[in-house]
């Protein structure tokens, strides 16, 4: 499914690397999370409260921090290039967040929808993988 929503915008917009570090972290955040989902229906069959309170420790700005510093020594420069580009962009973190993890997290956001915009799905489970350990 999502092979052919991404199929059906091909040609038709810019380049992955010319759309702003936020608009790369709106549609990382997208894919993050379905990464999360569909890890944690994987698992077991929990109910859906149950689900929701799990994907929170995954998604929260803290845990994507986190996240970045298991990856950060396998990123390529592109990689690297693109995760400073949304770490280094101006936006507000919510009340709840540490300034620093949501900047972090802002980057690994723009990072995980750069590659998906690329199509490069078999890097990008390569490094979601990290997440889960």
């Amino acid at each position: 499914m999502l092979e052919e929503i991404r199929k059906s915008f091909a040609g038709r917009f810019l380049k992955p690397s010319q759309y702003s570090a936020l608009t790369l972290a709106y549609i990382g955040d997208c894919v993050y999370e379905l990464y999360v989902r569909s890890y944690l229906i994987r698992q077991t069959d929990y109910k859906v409260n149950m689900l929701h309170k799990k994907a929170t420790k995954f998604v929260c700005a803290k845990a994507q921090a986190e996240f970045y510093h298991k990856i950060e020594g396998m990123l390529t420069e592109e990689e690297s290039a693109v995760f400073h580009r949304g770490r280094n962009t101006k936006s507000q973190p919510p009340k709840n967040a540490n300034v620093s993890d949501y900047r972090i997290a802002t980057g690994v956001e723009a990072l995980i929808g750069y590659l998906y915009l690329k199509q490069e799905d078999s890097r990008l489970s390569q490094l979601m993988e990290y997440l889960f350990v």
